[in-house]
């Protein structure tokens, strides 16, 4: 098992554009019925595995039920997908008790010292932070959820901070939340979460609403790289878009800068129009040596699309844009 990858996904940025994220020209890369049972696929996790690449996708079904799939890739582009959803195996004997499927969605994966693990909003009496692993994107274990309901976006650090688990997510109600801010947490065994800390509520504009975090953050010289997703509320409803902040690396809920313009917003055709209109949700993205990053990210609730951009340039621009 191994995360080397010979090349993540990559198409350079036109000699007329001066934008530090670009979109794929080829999107949606994953359409909404890539597999017989599937309604939507979207808001998906992927990571290196093998040389290749694998993940975890949501695909809410034609029963409109909120799953989450497994999926393979050479490239990270061409994708098959499982048509059957992941069946969780209970990590221990009470973790049985919270392991019975209501719903799963809006993945995350993230490789930390041994396995893979996964993190999802997970349906327990209302959502909450699921968590679980794998070693081989076949066989899945879940562990205990990590936080009471309500709670969304849960997404682990890549790496322990001062000796403990991190992770950070959003509070939430048991609706379509109209309010949310990101907290900071730790575990010393990603089973007992504590030591919470605020770390920015929303914003201005295009994060007027909420925000809540994105992909696996990115470390970094300047700090943690966090791309997270802001909504506003405008006459004809919610509408994501997605920005970035730095962190500091040792107290991860202390802000070093925040872009206050966003670095993407819906305004593709396939952002814009779909199951719910004008969302662009990041939740996974690829890096390499060269400082190029790959974002993906669902597109109106109903596919999955790609965006590049590089690194340093992210990073240039929150601090010269910052709001801190």
């Amino acid at each position: 098992m191994s995360q080397q990858v010979t090349a993540i996904p990559w198409e350079a940025r036109t000699t007329t554009s001066q934008d530090v994220i670009w979109r794929y020209s080829q999107n949606p890369i994953i359409p909404h019925n890539a597999i017989p049972t599937s309604n939507s696929i979207f808001n998906s996790a992927v990571v290196p595995y093998n040389g290749e690449f694998a993940g975890v996708f949501r695909c809410d079904s034609k029963t409109r039920q909120m799953q989450l799939h497994a999926g393979h890739s050479a490239d990270g582009i061409n994708w098959v997908l499982n048509p059957d959803r992941i069946e969780f195996i209970a990590h221990a004997d009470r973790t049985e008790e919270i392991s019975a499927f209501q719903y799963g969605y809006d993945p995350r994966v993230v490789w930390i010292e041994d396995r893979y693990y996964v993190t999802w909003c997970n349906g327990y009496h209302g959502p909450t932070i699921g968590v679980g692993y794998t070693n081989n994107f076949e066989t899945f274990y879940q562990m205990e959820n990590a936080f009471l309901p309500f709670n969304r976006n849960g997404v682990l650090f890549p790496r322990k901070i001062n000796g403990a688990f991190a992770m950070v997510s959003r509070p939430s109600d048991n609706g379509h939340t109209p309010f949310g801010d990101i907290y900071y947490s730790e575990s010393p065994d990603m089973t007992y979460w504590g030591r919470h800390r605020f770390v920015m509520g929303a914003g201005n504009g295009w994060e007027s609403t909420k925000i809540g975090a994105g992909p696996i953050p990115i470390e970094t010289d300047e700090g943690w790289l966090l791309i997270y997703h802001g909504v506003l509320t405008s006459c004809n409803g919610f509408v994501y878009s997605f920005g970035a902040a730095l962190l500091d690396l040792d107290r991860p809920w202390q802000v070093i800068a925040r872009g206050a313009p966003y670095l993407l917003a819906p305004q593709a055709p396939y952002e814009r129009v779909g199951d719910v209109p004008n969302v662009a949700f990041p939740c996974a993205a690829l890096t390499d040596a060269d400082g190029r990053i790959a974002i993906y990210y669902g597109g109106a609730d109903t596919v999955v699309c790609l965006a590049f951009g590089y690194v340093n340039e992210i990073v240039d621009f929150v601090k010269r844009n910052s709001s801190v």
